[in-house]
């Protein structure tokens, strides 16, 4: 029997599904189910086990066959191949598992604002508060799905958050568990060419999130629509802006602008209309979680409202008996985290769509403090720098790490970018010459020295940056060549006072420790380039562009 045929037969044969619940009927559900606790706000809480308070990449896999062989670059450290065989046991596991639960609760969604490329999604999950996650962060399906060029490709999402995998079953399947010495229980798994996704065992939302992340990001581009990892947001004048970083260089709050509308925080898609993004909701970190800084995310946990009428979902968190929360209490982790509609923020854009961006702004948290705080990027650099995502592991955030430590993650997603480098980069770098968007290298990190030495660039400074970058005003100002780094550097920047801040060696105090802590970034960067792309089909003029080189 096929596996939709299965599907339709579990459904109709079980005698508790829950198909498609409104959202109110979610929230109850998950109340009544006492899978999650109200906060004094109404927002729900939960707490996973240890190995569910994040992503588990180790146990995050691909089904390898004909047609991935050679579209999925399988020399990529997070690209784990998967047997068809093994991925069905997942399969049949899942649905086993599902017909023995006492509730069944499916949602239909979509993921990607823009109807012609929605991907619909059909989530089956034994928990309650996974079909509320979904419908925080994925879409609701548009009148005109039947526009879509994925309409008769429904993709299928099944998930058992708490339940966990027979070892002795996957024994030479899965990887070995280095904690337990066993065979892992958990997989998250995605078969191409099958519409099939898997989350068997993790109970941490951004697994399924991401999932679809990575199915859109191998899809997309075989339509002609480059995926990106990215916030989205629009002036008044109409112009989007993006801003491509990893965690920690200031994605969410620099593109938290009060004079631009938010089209989404994390995940878009960019075709030949423009902009759109993939999500319907927000999924932020809370650690540290500052209401002065971070107004929005604050108020969409801690605004009040009735139960039934929030439905945020808070990961891990603490949680004190009278219901409030502390954010700064990390002794359970680090990656507490919410979920929430787009529109528990105050300054969005409803449609999540937007035209062709003016700027994109690559954003590093460079802790050498030998990257300028802005420059803007050719063509190629910007291709060259898409392919790196480099920023700094900090002192201190690891033991053992008592520098800072290059850290590289091919166009600021690494984890969730399938195929091949140089599809994501060649697309990339023709719709920089099609719509005519200029690229800046942010730099959000140090200045005047290191980590240790130096200060963090004040983010006032690193706003009128932006802000200048956005509006074109630095097209019109002359720059100047670092020529280690490939790198043009304006000569002045509006609403920046003291230029001296603009070309880093100005700022060191030992001009010497400049040039040896350049020289060693800039190789790390070559290195890293020769291991990942050295077998790549990238462009030379591209290559050449790599620091070090």
């Amino acid at each position: 029997m096929d596996f939709i045929n299965t599907l339709k037969n579990l459904t109709k044969s079980h005698p508790n599904v829950k198909n498609n619940l409104s959202r109110e009927e979610l929230i109850e559900e998950v109340i009544l189910r006492k899978e999650a606790l109200i906060s004094k706000s109404g927002a729900l809480a939960t707490w996973t086990p240890s190995e569910s308070t994040g992503r588990s990449p180790k146990d995050t896999y691909i089904v390898k066959d004909g047609t991935t062989q050679s579209t999925i670059d399988w020399d990529a450290p997070n690209n784990i191949p998967m047997t068809p065989e093994t991925f069905q046991m997942l399969v049949d596991d899942a649905l086993e598992t599902l017909r023995k639960s006492d509730a069944v609760f499916t949602t239909k969604r979509v993921v990607g604002a823009m109807s012609s490329y929605a991907l619909p999604v059909n989530t089956l999950s034994n928990l309650a508060l996974t079909a509320l996650f979904t419908d925080n962060v994925f879409r609701s399906v548009p009148s005109d799905i039947k526009k879509s060029c994925f309409y008769t490709k429904e993709f299928t999402l099944l998930v058992c958050p708490y339940n966990k995998l027979n070892s002795s079953r996957y024994e030479g399947k899965l990887r070995i568990n280095s904690e337990t010495g066993k065979t892992s229980t958990m997989a998250i798994a995605i078969d191409f060419n099958r519409n099939i996704g898997v989350v068997y065992g993790s109970a941490y939302g951004g697994s399924c999130k991401k999932l679809l992340f990575t199915v859109m990001n191998y899809i997309l581009p075989a339509e002609g629509i480059l995926p990106l990892h990215c916030s989205a947001n629009e002036g008044t004048d109409g112009h989007t802006a993006l801003m491509l970083g990893l965690s920690g260089t200031g994605k969410t709050s620099l593109s938290s602008d009060p004079l631009r509308s938010l089209l989404g925080d994390d995940e878009h898609g960019w075709n030949e209309h423009g902009i759109a993004n993939f999500e319907n909701g927000c999924y932020a970190k809370l650690i540290n979680l500052d209401p002065e800084k971070e107004k929005e995310i604050y108020n969409a946990v801690m605004a009040t409202r009735k139960p039934k009428e929030h439905g945020a979902i808070v990961e891990n968190a603490m949680m004190y008996p009278n219901g409030t929360f502390d954010f700064y209490d990390s002794r359970f982790t680090e990656n507490s985290r919410v979920s929430y509609p787009l529109t528990f923020l105050s300054n969005i854009k409803e449609s999540s769509v937007g035209g062709h961006p003016k700027a994109i702004l690559f954003l590093t948290a460079d802790a050498n403090g030998v990257l300028p705080p802005v420059s803007k990027l050719s063509k190629k650099q910007a291709m060259l720098w898409f392919l790196m995502g480099y920023t700094s592991k900090l002192a201190g955030t690891e033991t053992g790490i008592t520098e800072p430590v290059s850290t590289f993650s091919r166009f600021f997603g690494a984890p969730f970018m399938p195929r091949n480098p140089d599809v994501y980069a060649k697309m990339l770098g023709e719709k920089l010459d099609q719509y005519a968007t200029s690229v800046y290298l942010i730099n959000t990190g140090w200045s005047g020295g290191a980590y240790g030495v130096g200060k963090r660039i004040d983010i006032s400074l690193t706003r009128a940056m932006v802000h200048a970058a956005i509006s074109g005003e630095l097209e019109k100002i002359p720059t100047v060549t670092d020529l280690l780094f490939h790198l043009e550097i304006p000569k002045t920047c509006p609403g920046v006072s003291n230029s001296n801040i603009l070309i880093p060696k100005n700022t060191w105090n030992d001009k010497a420790a400049y040039d040896k802590r350049a020289r060693k970034l800039a190789d790390d960067f070559s290195s890293f380039f020769d291991k990942a792309y050295g077998k790549k089909a990238i462009d030379p003029e591209v290559a050449k562009e790599c620091p070090g080189k």
